[in-house]
């Protein structure tokens, strides 16, 4: 029997909160053709003429007030998960980001070191999108050619509706949610609505009515936002939520393009505005702390909420190292090695 392995991708964080590296990782990342899906001219022009020379140093000093002892949360807790899964499952688990260090390239370097020839490749997106779990595995795919080649292979699908990771989810929210809560705001990472449009195989699915997310489609295993939306449903049916005690927002958009509505900023904003005193906010988009929940909701979301009149916003964290989240990845982990390993996935052919 062939050695089993794990490679946990995440998306990725600058080596440092200093602005040079910051903007070496601002580019890697913007750079890529699946998160700024525009022909390599206009997208070189747009990251490193427009972009860059005006976010850098924002988002350094964005990274300043989240960067912890270890360095990047992000990367700091992916580290601790793979070292939990490896003791707790008994086999070599590597983490690697999409972008930057620890690269993909080092941790199939390191699982071929101790003898893997059976991997699983873990991406640590909940949500399927062109912009994170595609270009994730087409990275990955890319690197174990090159680096591992014949290596037999799978990749965990998408997991937005898996019992154990909505379990966790819900488990989470429990330990953090106070009983006299006003509203609980799911806030996913958005998405420009051409990338739903994109990642449509029947061409007319998405955004073709105004409940396309609730009827059953072939779109459906590829679209994000009918599958943030199937997560919230899952762990509001688990803690129980009456109808108009949670709702569902899209964060982080980039640029003027129309992208997911509604915004969370807005939603916060307009929360606020009713007087609610109690707010808390859950990213299930993201299984580790990051930027875009330590800074854009924990600090600027917190003042926005506070500036339109609201009271206390808490930020419920990420699943991060939370014992249901290990177990879960355990769980899923296992179920998956178990079963015969699928082919190799096939993505859009968006331009690279």
């Amino acid at each position: 029997m062939s050695k089993q392995g794990i490679l946990l991708v995440n998306l990725g964080s600058p080596d440092s909160p200093d602005v040079p590296q910051v903007r070496q990782y601002l580019k890697e990342f913007l750079m890529d053709g699946r998160v700024i899906d525009l022909p390599l001219p206009l997208r070189w022009f747009l990251v490193n003429c427009m972009i860059i020379p005006r976010r850098a140093e924002q988002s350094a000093h964005a990274y300043r007030s989240i960067w912890s002892p270890h360095g990047s949360p992000l990367v700091a807790t992916g580290r601790t998960v793979a070292h939990r899964l490896e003791a707790v499952l008994d086999m070599p688990v590597a983490i690697s980001m999409r972008y930057r260090a620890p690269s993909v390239s080092l941790g199939l370097r390191r699982l071929h070191k101790a003898g893997v020839r059976d991997l699983l490749i873990v991406p640590l997106f909940p949500h399927y999108a062109m912009s994170s779990y595609e270009t994730a595995m087409l990275h990955v795919e890319e690197k174990i050619k090159a680096l591992m080649p014949g290596i037999s292979r799978r990749y965990l699908p998408p997991i937005f509706e898996e019992p154990e990771y909505l379990d966790a989810l819900a488990a989470t929210a429990t330990g953090t949610l106070t009983d006299d809560f006003d509203h609980l705001l799911f806030s996913f990472h958005g998405l420009p609505l051409r990338h739903l449009r994109k990642a449509d195989p029947t061409g007319v699915h998405c955004m073709g009515s105004a409940n396309c997310c609730s009827v059953d489609s072939p779109a459906r295993p590829t679209c994000y936002r009918a599958q943030c939306y199937a997560t919230a449903r899952g762990v509001a049916e688990r803690l129980r939520l009456p109808a108009g005690k949670w709702s569902v927002a899209f964060q982080s958009r980039l640029g003027r393009d129309p992208w997911m509505r509604p915004y969370t900023e807005e939603t916060l904003g307009s929360l606020g505005k009713r007087g609610m005193q109690r707010l808390f906010v859950i990213c299930p988009a993201f299984v580790a702390d990051c930027l875009e929940t330590l800074e854009e909701i924990a600090i600027r979301g917190r003042e926005t909420f506070r500036a339109a009149g609201g009271g206390e916003l808490t930020l419920i964290p990420c699943l991060n190292t939370h014992p249901a989240w290990i177990d879960a990845l355990s769980s899923m982990i296992s179920r998956n090695f178990a079963a015969p390993a699928a082919s190799t996935p096939e993505f859009s052919a968006a331009e690279r």
